[in-house]
């Protein structure tokens, strides 16, 4: 009887263990003003059944529409998206009680941020409006110093209405960490910055650039699993580009669209993202088409088209895939929701499982350990 005890003991004791590997935190990001939201939020979510339960939210906290989470799991970095009066705030994160308490803010210097990442030196903000990347050191605590370098980009598109000057949309590190890359929706290019973390002014400078199709505004990109592939998605065509990447150069290797043959409404690229597994690409498509588009990887880098889903919501500015690629989680700005597929490995294919996070104007999905 006692060897049964302790068997059945540890049988519990390992499956609590793996259930609670199950478990992660998703913070969301959401716009403040348009309805009742705090700020930031944190979710328990079950990465093995595609459960999820409120943690905590923070207070007052002006549009924090894009989130980078710190690599020891202690930090969150926000921007505050709110015209001339633009900031990044930074806040202590406990992911076991997903409290978060603001530390300090800076001023944005650009208005209207709306991309954030950082690693251990630095904080790296690009700003819509401003036109600008502006790098901020990190102190010891977590908070953020004062802006030591801003690069303003010029010029603008063919598109007058929304390519009247330059539009920052991302900044994203390479793989090896030694370039930060940025679109600029405003010009249609996309730049090579080489990175210097340790440097006390010039942390980025411009090693190279590449234009893409006139008034195509390129908004984000992501890279393949092997690094050797990115991934570019352009907000005002739909516009999927494939470039080859070798030490901060850019070379285009093939194009295609996230748009659906016979589709005729309006639509706005938005959100870019690549299986754990590295197997399929998924980009989301707002206007009237409310959908995303899915792709098969191939060897050679190119993309093989295998058809859209709806996001069954309005506005799919952001989505995520959980770190074990179980689900895709939608973020709705304009339907106030989350929406939670659960993904085929097999063949990339979305499946609505009738669970959603009801929640105002959601707009940035981060998961983090719990």
């Amino acid at each position: 009887m006692r060897n049964s005890f302790a068997v059945v003991l540890l049988i519990l004791i390992f499956s609590s263990v793996q259930a609670q590997k199950n478990k992660l935190n998703l913070l969301v990001g959401t716009y403040t003003q348009s309805c009742d939201s705090k700020g930031i939020y944190v979710y328990e979510f079950d990465s093995r059944i595609g459960d999820f339960s409120f943690k905590n939210a923070t207070e007052k906290v002006i549009n924090p529409s894009y989130l980078s989470v710190s690599k020891d799991n202690n930090f969150v970095y926000s921007v505050n998206e709110f015209g001339a009066e633009s900031a990044v705030s930074s806040f202590r994160y406990n992911s076991t009680s997903g409290k978060l308490a603001l530390i300090n803010k800076q001023s944005s210097k650009g208005a209207d941020p709306c991309y954030i990442i950082n690693d251990e030196k630095n904080v790296i903000v690009a700003t819509y409006s401003g036109g600008t990347i502006s790098v901020f050191g990190k102190n010891n605590d977590g908070s953020l110093a004062e802006a030591k370098q801003v690069i303003q980009h010029y010029g603008k598109g063919s598109n007058a209405q929304r390519q009247e000057g330059p539009h920052v949309h991302m900044v994203h590190f390479t793989p090896d960490q030694k370039f930060v890359l940025s679109n600029d929706l405003g010009n249609d290019k996309v730049y090579s910055y080489a990175y210097n973390p340790n440097a006390e002014q010039t942390v980025l400078e411009l090693k190279d650039s590449v234009s893409v199709q006139s008034g195509s505004g390129p908004r984000h990109l992501t890279f393949s699993k092997n690094g050797k592939f990115v991934y570019l998605l352009q907000e005002l065509n739909g516009a999927l580009t494939v470039f080859s990447y070798f030490n901060g150069i850019l070379t285009k290797i093939d194009e295609t669209t996230i748009l659906a043959k016979d589709f005729k409404g309006t639509f706005s690229s938005a959100d870019i993202h690549i299986s754990p597994d590295g197997k399929f690409l998924y980009a989301s498509n707002r206007g009237e088409a409310n959908d995303i588009t899915i792709f098969k990887i191939l060897k050679s880098g190119k993309l093989l088209l295998k058809g859209q889903t709806s996001t069954l919501g309005k506005g799919p500015r952001n989505f995520a895939i959980d770190p074990t690629g179980n689900f895709l989680l939608v973020a709705h700005q304009y339907t106030n929701d989350i929406v939670i597929f659960k993904r085929n490995k097999t063949t990339g294919a979305l499946m609505d499982i009738g669970k959603k996070i009801a929640l105002c104007s959601p707009v940035c999905l981060v998961f983090t350990k719990n």
